[in-house]
């Protein structure tokens, strides 16, 4: 049975308010309309699109990067707060896959969870030491891996990170990340 628009669009409200990072594309299908019809329900309703969703999120970040540039981090950056938690995005493109198979090579998943855990170190210095990490499923070219780190230990100069990368809330990555810091309590320095 085909919703009527008023339902629709009540519901298309609700669902990305649930999961703000929600493509046009995922939103048609799950509607079972077009991506236009998608689109002009969002312009209806005033709801930004992807990019704008995912800037204004990262706009609301509390901490800035500090041991790394935020261009040497592998996907995007959407929270953050120094020494406790982050949350990054990357979207699989041609660019991550392997051509025959359109599988998303593993580095990529990799970089994107390491990154993310020297990226959530408050020191100026910050560097892996050892990493366990297990792949739970491959990943396709046009889905959007969501990695999560937390601090889960801080102690003697040395901090866990854990990393869990998600596809639609599967989990297809995790890591503990050792993490070398050289400021040995997880403050800040003194100006």
């Amino acid at each position: 049975m085909k919703r009527n628009k008023k339902e629709r669009q009540k519901l298309l409200e609700q669902t990305i308010q649930h999961t703000p990072f929600i493509t046009d594309e995922e939103l048609a299908a799950k509607f079972k309309v077009s991506v236009q019809t998608i689109r002009l329900d969002r312009l209806e309703l005033s709801i930004p699109e992807l990019r704008e969703r995912i800037k204004h999120v990262a706009e609301k970040q509390l901490d800035e990067v500090k041991a790394l540039s935020i261009e040497e981090v592998i996907g995007e950056i959407i929270d953050l707060q120094l020494d406790q938690s982050a949350i990054s995005i990357l979207d699989i493109k041609e660019e991550h896959v392997f051509s025959r198979t359109s599988i998303a090579r593993g580095h990529h998943l990799f970089a994107q969870a390491n990154s993310l855990a020297v990226a959530i170190i408050n020191d100026k210095l910050a560097l892996t030491t050892a990493a366990n990490i297990r792949f739970a499923r491959q990943v396709k070219k046009g889905e959007r891996v969501v990695a999560k780190a937390k601090v889960i230990r801080n102690d003697q100069g040395r901090t866990t990170v854990e990393v869990m990368s998600y596809v639609d809330q599967e989990l297809v990555f995790s890591g503990d990340f050792n993490m070398f810091r050289s400021n040995k309590h997880g403050k800040d320095e003194q100006r």
